[in-house]
C-alpha cells in the first residue's frame, strides 16, 4: 500500500510542478476557443493530432498572459491570419 501511495504522491508532484512551469491552462470547448481566436490578430496556434481510440484534434494558444486549450473530434476552422504550428503532441497536466 505504501508503494502505491508513494507513486500517486510522486504523480501529484510532477503535476505541481509542471502546472508551475507551464503557468495557467484554460480548457474551453471548442466554439469558446474559436472565439478566442477571434478577437486575437495573428494569433499563434499549437495544433497536435492525439487520442488512444478515437483520433482528436488538440489545440493551444496564448490569450492576455493565459493558456487557452481545446480538443475537438474534428478539425477546426481557423482564422486565415492564425499562425500555425503543428506538433507532434500536446500534454496537458491533468
Amino acid at each position: 500500500m505504501a508503494y502505491g501511495a508513494g507513486a500517486a504522491a510522486a504523480r501529484a508532484a510532477a503535476i505541481a510542478q509542471a502546472i508551475k512551469a507551464s503557468g495557467a491552462i484554460v480548457r474551453l470547448e471548442p466554439d469558446d476557443f474559436l472565439t478566442i481566436l477571434s478577437k486575437s490578430v495573428k494569433p499563434l496556434v499549437v495544433i497536435a493530432e492525439g487520442g488512444f481510440v478515437k483520433k482528436e484534434y488538440q489545440y493551444l494558444t496564448a490569450y492576455k498572459g493565459l493558456i487557452f486549450f481545446t480538443k475537438s473530434q474534428t478539425t477546426l476552422l481557423l482564422p486565415g491570419d492564425a499562425e500555425v504550428i503543428a506538433a507532434k503532441k500536446i500534454w496537458i497536466p491533468s
